[in-house]
């Protein structure tokens, strides 16, 4: 399975970079993490919020693989734990479908991607830098990979 992370926002800090691919490099060949960062729409045109937001939208559908399993974080979303996003871990593995987490730009999702997710997950109650975001979502995916693997990894 791949799990791919398709976030908008293309310039992110080096650190976060450099955690980020920490992180990435240590999945093996069977749970691969891609990132795919596409373009923010420019603030500054005047243009609606909704306009913005569609505008990615259409940025993150064609970063998108066919048939992918689709996740957004959400502030309204799916709390979880790490044992919990262990399971739904596994369950995405059974399910045979790659997996696509989508985290939005300044102003969120567009309506209609949150709506057509397959899920809706909340990564965390406070708000976040974009940059930390992909970072905090790659140490939690491989967090519940371990867990799943029997890595001492997590400990209740």
């Amino acid at each position: 399975m791949k799990l791919t992370i398709v976030a908008v926002g293309q310039r992110m800090p080096a650190w976060a970079e450099t955690a980020y691919d920490d992180y990435a490099k240590r999945f093996p060949p069977d749970c691969r993490l891609e990132l795919k960062a596409v373009k923010t729409e420019p603030r500054t045109t005047g243009k609606p919020v909704e306009a913005l937001m569609a505008a990615e939208r259409a940025r993150i559908e064609a970063a998108l693989p066919r048939g992918v399993r689709r996740v957004v974080l959400d502030e309204r979303g799916t709390r979880l734990s790490t044992v919990a996003l262990a399971e739904r871990l596994q369950a995405w593995q059974h399910d045979g479908r790659d997996v696509a987490l989508l985290i939005g730009g300044p102003d969120g999702l567009d309506l209609a991607l949150r709506e057509d997710a397959d899920e809706r997950v909340r990564l965390s109650d406070l708000t976040l830098p974009h940059a930390f975001v992909r970072v905090m979502l790659a140490e939690a995916l491989y967090r519940a990979w371990s867990v799943n693997a029997g890595h001492p990894y997590h400990r209740e």
